[in-house]
């Protein structure tokens, strides 16, 4: 990636405030860690990282490091954008653990995670080189200004985690909107990837209609064109769920 640098300099950060360390464990590793707790795998979710390798666990032990994960565990008054929520807490409030994130959703509405919890200390980077979304889409996102996301619901889940690393960067968190999804009846997502057929091109404004009902956007009037259904569904969907 052209963004290499940006990567490293954010990892660097995490590194050096005591947020993020390398990791030795595979799959099956934490797989035995969790059994151990009594815990098992349900099929087609990851299971919560444990905090194996952290440093005060015993760190790596000699061992390799398969990747490196971001510390969940503790609230870290440090933490740039935790600074300011402490100072706008009631003075007896209770305070909260760092890693329950609480966000409001333009379409879902208020959402919360324990992200230590549910995810565990997740990777920001694997030892053989590729970077995780979760920090590549914080550090861009940053750098180029954005501050309203829309994207797929199945995305949702990936939030907590993204609001928690721009805490311990320091960096803005924008406004999530998350659209439902389209999908097959065995429950699957339809998408190129899964094998679904293409929408067909001869009637545009049929396919549109379709995906506009999908969001809950009205059927445009009889004889509409393309462009003035695109314009009344921008309209709609901007009272629906207005900026900000």
């Amino acid at each position: 990636s052209q963004r290499a640098a940006l990567y490293q300099h954010a990892l660097d950060q995490l590194v050096d405030a005591g947020l993020a360390y390398p990791c030795a464990c595979s799959r099956k590793d934490i797989e035995q860690a969790m059994a151990a707790r009594g815990i098992a795998r349900v099929r087609g979710a990851e299971l919560p990282y444990p905090g194996t390798c952290r440093p005060e666990n015993g760190g790596l032990r000699c061992r390799p490091a398969r990747a490196w994960r971001l510390r969940t565990d503790f609230f870290e008054p440090n933490w740039p954008a935790n600074q300011e929520i402490r100072a706008q807490a009631a003075p007896h409030s209770v305070a909260i653990p760092g890693s329950v994130v609480h966000w409001t959703d333009r379409r879902l509405g208020p959402q919360q995670q324990d992200v230590a919890e549910t995810v565990g200390d997740f990777v920001l980077r694997r030892a053989d080189g590729p970077w995780a979304y979760q920090l590549a889409v914080v550090v861009d996102d940053a750098a180029q200004g954005v501050t309203h996301v829309v994207r797929g619901e199945d995305l949702a889940d990936n939030t907590p985690r993204q609001i928690l690393l721009q805490r311990a960067l320091g960096l803005p968190t924008p406004s999530y909107l998350h659209t439902p999804l389209v999908l097959a009846a065995d429950g699957e997502k339809l998408s190129k990837q899964n094998g679904a057929e293409a929408l067909p091109l001869h009637d545009p404004l049929q396919a549109l209609t379709a995906a506009a009902a999908r969001l809950g956007l009205p059927a445009p009037m009889t004889e509409a064109t393309v462009p003035e259904a695109l314009i009344a569904w921008t309209s709609a969907w901007s009272v629906a769920w207005p900026m900000r």
